[in-house]
């Protein structure tokens, strides 16, 4: 396992949608290189493109920085179902560094992923994982915290990103 590099805002890689992919050696190894710069980085997720790569890929652990590590890498995560209840959380973003924005989202998503085993999976996420998720999804098309915010917000944020 290697560190790589996180691509920072404002690089257009962060604003492309990413394509999807097959399982194979290479998604593994970039999988344990992201899961290793994700906890170097004391991140709770990583997306591919954070990385340069622009395949839909995340990985993330939720519950890591609480002493329980449950990593998990998602290929080709699909959200199936979104709960009508909303949650308002604070979210940073390794890509965005310094920040941190109030995003509204469905307080529970219920995904369809393709594990590193090429089994597919699905599964309902509530809470903080319910969010981490949105927000890595998000990445994978394009689409960064800045963007979930008013106007008003954004130039609030780009200030204090500028400082």
């Amino acid at each position: 396992m290697s560190l790589l590099p996180i691509v920072l805002w404002p690089d257009p890689r962060l604003n492309q949608r990413c394509r999807a992919v097959a399982v194979g050696a290479d998604i593994r190894d970039l999988a344990a290189d992201m899961l290793a710069t994700m906890y170097h980085a004391k991140g709770r997720g990583l997306a591919a493109p954070q990385v340069g790569a622009m395949v839909r890929l995340f990985v993330m652990d939720s519950s890591w920085k609480q002493g329980v590590a449950t990593p998990m890498v998602l290929v080709n995560p699909e959200v199936l179902a979104r709960s009508g209840e909303t949650a308002t959380r604070s979210e940073g973003c390794l890509s965005i560094p310094g920040i941190a924005a109030e995003v509204t989202r469905p307080a529970e998503v219920t995904l369809r992923w393709l594990g590193l085993d090429g089994v597919v999976r699905e599964q309902t996420f509530a809470g903080f994982e319910a969010t981490c998720i949105q927000h890595e999804i998000d990445h994978l098309d394009g689409v960064l915290t800045l963007d979930r915010v008013d106007p008003a917000t954004r130039v609030r944020l780009l200030a204090e990103l500028a400082a």
